[in-house]
């Protein structure tokens, strides 16, 4: 257990893994960019998973954003013979990338490229689709690169489910090519994940751009319309991208964004989730937050207990499965020396509660057209501040096109509020973003906001 109870990931220290790593693979004047491999470095285990050494990051990485740093094939989990011989939905493969983090620092990142079997019928060609993933988890197991490969990923200590794989083998069944980040710690074995960390996550979209566009042998060309689509977190990555496309990656122009259930304001999405099943979001997002931010790390050692500490590094290593049979409905009350929630400690620590202030998304105009899509009933990722975003949004003069979607209630944070509009939704968003892949204009509904919920 370290000093601010992040254990280990697994039963080799990931920095000590890396440091041997360096001296295997150094990225100039290493013999192969592709040069760590199982017998250069111990292999890191996360909860009984042996991770791929692929996703050990070099000592050294390149300058610009969203250059190659290894690639090779990966075997998709689920796929079909094509009639033309060519395997459903396509090609894939298995990306690290370099970015760069919130504190303007080079970072791997990994994830996947998959060239679809599909033809593109619509105008121009291929277009590419940048998908960002909902909420996978901590550990590495969890990336949305390894869930392409393992859709189902089932050990005595953890439980993964790749739920985005069906947007990703609908939007290949467009015609259009598809990059997934795994964003920036899930999957590269040197960091934790900074989970809803909107530049972290914005920059990870937005580079995998560049890394697709690389990759040689591919049928996008400089040409190709770039979309984003994401909901839940990797809702809040793409608003994030579509905010900072115009600063961080001008030679990024965006078609469209699809950005659902879009966590925008994290301090009310912290009462939205506290004591629901997804409570160890709370974790995650603390230990992502305490590892770019070190001056919390002095907030947590006064004001968390023994049993917040160790739930601290019991979520780091964890997947959604494993954390909602772990911790699901716990109220982070129990995790406080003074028996406050976590969202009332942070509101009385003026440096906790800035770092929350500096993530809140819809503060600048989007780039592009964006759909935003909530379910009225959500109450994990709070509708209410999903709205806000498409508000505050239009107020900057953006393209918006604004979804309330009106279910049943389904049941208090229990996630089926959460989750139920990422399925009903998912057809609409698509086809709507299919549109503006093949340049079709959209008109702002920003009007009609005042009469939907």
């Amino acid at each position: 257990m370290s000093r601010y109870g992040i254990r280990p990931h697994s039963t080799f220290n990931r920095l000590t893994a890396t440091a041997i790593a360096t001296a295997a693979c150094v990225w100039f004047g290493a013999p192969s960019a592709d040069a760590v491999t199982a017998a250069d470095t111990p292999p890191v285990v996360s909860r009984g998973v042996t991770i791929p050494a692929f996703y050990t990051p070099p000592a050294q990485l390149p300058t610009a954003n969203g250059v190659v740093i290894r690639q090779e094939p990966l075997p998709l989990g689920i796929s079909l013979p094509g009639l033309d011989g060519r395997r459903l939905p396509g090609k894939a493969t298995r990306l690290m990338y370099k970015s760069t983090d919130s504190n303007g620092r080079a970072v791997a990142v990994t994830g996947a490229y998959i060239e679809p079997s599909a033809e593109w019928k619509g105008d121009g060609p291929r277009p590419l689709v940048a998908v960002a993933s909902g909420t996978m988890g901590q550990g590495d197991q969890c990336a949305p690169s390894f869930a392409l490969q393992h859709p189902l990923t089932v050990s005595g200590e953890t439980l993964s489910i790749g739920y985005d794989n069906l947007a990703i083998y609908r939007l290949l069944a467009t015609g259009a090519a598809v990059v997934v980040t795994d964003y920036v710690g899930l999957g590269a074995t040197d960091r934790l994940h900074t989970y809803v960390n909107r530049l972290d996550e914005a920059h990870a979209v937005l580079d995998a751009v560049r890394a697709a566009r690389a990759l040689p042998g591919t049928s996008i060309t400089p040409g190709s319309r770039v979309g984003l689509y994401g909901y839940s977190e990797g809702g809040g990555a793409t608003a994030s991208a579509a905010e900072l496309q115009p600063a961080y990656a001008p030679d990024v122009q965006l078609a469209g964004t699809y950005a659902g259930a879009p966590p925008a304001n994290l301090t009310s999405v912290m009462k939205g989730i506290d004591g629901s099943a997804l409570v160890s979001a709370l974790g995650w997002s603390i230990n992502g937050f305490t590892q770019a931010y070190p001056e919390l790390r002095s907030v947590l050692e006064a004001n968390l207990n023994d049993a917040g500490r160790e739930a601290l590094a019991d979520t780091s290593t964890m997947c959604v499965g494993d954390a909602i049979l772990s911790y699901g409905f716990t109220r982070s009350t129990a995790w406080t020396a003074s028996g406050k929630s976590i969202a009332d400690v942070i509101a009385a620590e003026p440096r906790a509660q800035a770092v929350l202030d500096d993530q809140r998304i819809g503060t600048l105009k989007p780039a592009g057209p964006v759909r935003v899509a909530t379910g009225i009933h959500d109450d994990v990722v709070p509708h209410g501040q999903a709205r806000q975003l498409a508000v505050d949004w239009c107020r900057n003069g953006g393209n918006v096109t604004y979804e309330a979607i009106n279910l049943p209630n389904l049941g208090d944070r229990i996630l089926t509020n959460h989750l139920a509009p990422l399925i009903t939704d998912q057809g609409e968003a698509i086809s709507w973003l299919t549109d503006r892949l093949e340049g079709k204009a959209t008109t702002s509904n920003c009007w009609a906001l005042p009469f939907q919920r």
